[in-house]
């Protein structure tokens, strides 16, 4: 990066920067001229954020937070081998992009990455589809077709919410690790097969395996090299810096102002980057200025549970295990509302881990929509 007043040796590699009174502004790098970038000082933090998005190579996420610095330098380090990867977040973490990044740093960046979303398979198809068929082992069959392992020979296969795979078809994937070939349906001998495998779960996969809904032996296989991501909330970081990532991509980039951004490092963030780029989205189009005032960023509270007022008792007995629940529930809202949302502190108050905090939040979130 260069000053501006060194712009007779830039080159569209650069960004040149320069400090201003007035408003803030970007030029993108075009016709061989670096990206050239001017603010104030009461714009410097973002300034700095969106400094770094121009720098960041593609294939490496938005971070700003030290923590996930330090995740994507132990992900740099496992990308180099080819063990098989576990990622465990929240829905809106970044597993894909994790998953992509882990391919891109890899010695199979030369071959396919292909993402496959394990609950969007159809069931009834979910064998052939990844394992492939022979023409006419099944109704439709009317052609053969390698599935999405052999499509991914030599490079890396990404399958995300891999809790949502039925039993049976565990044990057939737990082969495909052990033995690197694929039996396809229809087909009497298995074809060998080249992939690195990168799994992904919004669940605890472990208390999925303790649950009996997942093979331990299948846990233990794909569980070599473990990465979890933890809620944007717990990271607060990195939300200037995906906010500058995800302003970026508009073709007419807007500035943020100092108070915008204020309101969204305050806030919880429940959705993870999916809720800040809702967010984002909605303020660039329905702004009322040149820039995104605070006013502009229409930010929705968490889904509540519904409120039950007072109601007659029951006239079958309340078992004591619904009461135990009941009170734990309330125990965990209590210890939200005086954290103000933030799950670490609260789980730390309850003298519980994160993780059985998560799974508490999602028993609340399936008994407000039942």
């Amino acid at each position: 990066m260069l000053l501006a007043t060194e712009i007779g040796h830039a080159t569209h590699r650069d960004i040149l920067i320069t400090l201003i009174d007035g408003k803030p502004s970007l030029v993108a790098a075009a016709n061989g001229l670096p990206a050239r970038v001017a603010f104030a000082l009461e714009d410097m933090g973002f300034a700095f954020a969106l400094i770094a998005e121009l720098a960041r190579p593609a294939a490496i996420p938005a971070v700003g937070d030290a923590s996930s610095a330090r995740l994507m330098a132990m992900a740099g380090r496992v990308a180099r081998s080819d063990a098989t990867v576990l990622i465990q977040g929240d829905t809106g973490t970044g597993k894909e992009g994790m998953a992509r990044f882990l391919h891109a740093q890899s010695g199979r960046i030369s071959h396919d990455f292909i993402a496959v979303n394990c609950a969007a398979l159809p069931e009834t198809m979910m064998e052939a589809m990844l394992f492939g068929h022979k023409k006419g082992s099944f109704t439709g069959a009317a052609n053969a077709s390698d599935g999405l392992f052999l499509a991914a020979d030599g490079g890396t296969l990404f399958l995300d919410e891999i809790a949502e795979l039925p039993l049976a078809l565990q044990a057939k994937l737990l082969r495909a690790l052990q033995e690197g070939e694929v039996l396809p349906v229809g087909a009497t001998h298995p074809v060998p097969v080249n992939v690195r495998i990168i799994a992904a779960c919004n669940r605890n996969l472990a208390a999925e395996v303790a649950a009996g809904r997942f093979r331990e032996d299948l846990y233990w296989r794909l569980n070599v090299m473990p990465l979890e991501l933890r809620p944007l909330a717990e990271r607060p970081g990195d939300v200037i810096a995906i906010a500058a990532a995800m302003l970026l991509r508009h073709q007419d980039f807007v500035w943020p102002t100092a108070s915008a951004l204020e309101k969204l490092a305050a806030h919880v963030w429940p959705g993870n980057a999916r809720e800040l780029g809702n967010v984002l989205q909605r303020a660039v189009v329905l702004r009322d200025g040149e820039r995104i005032d605070a006013d502009d960023l229409h930010i929705a509270g968490a889904p509540q549970l519904r409120v039950v007022g007072a109601e007659p008792a029951p006239v079958e007995p309340v078992r004591l295990r619904d009461v135990a629940r009941q009170s734990k529930l309330d125990a965990i809202r209590a210890a939200l509302r005086e954290t103000d949302g933030h799950r670490a502190a609260a789980a730390a108050k309850l003298g519980i881990s994160e993780r059985t905090l998560r799974y508490r939040l999602a028993e609340m979130r399936e008994l407000a929509a039942a």
